[in-house]
């Protein structure tokens, strides 16, 4: 039996095809793992925000309250200014 010449050729195709998916398949992980820490942290921004805003409507004054008291402070005024000298 005759080796065969181009079996040394095989070989080295097959490993360089191997190196070449090792290698993308690790791109791949890198890849995914950044979009993981990027996710979470936009996950971690979102729910500060939600709760920035749920401090802020606690703490804001309801419109018919302002406008109640605007009210309230025009009539004062001109009571003042026909009752006042």
């Amino acid at each position: 039996m005759t080796p065969d010449p181009e079996q040394p050729a095989v070989q080295e195709e097959l490993a360089e095809l191997r190196r070449q998916l090792d290698v993308g398949l690790a791109r791949m992980d890198g890849r995914l793992a950044l979009l993981t820490q990027r996710d979470e942290l936009s996950a971690k921004e979102q729910d500060d925000l939600h709760a920035r805003v749920t401090a802020l409507e606690h703490t804001r004054w309801p419109l018919p309250a302002i406008t109640a008291l605007t009210a309230v402070g025009v009539l004062v005024v001109a009571l003042w200014q026909l009752l006042g000298p």
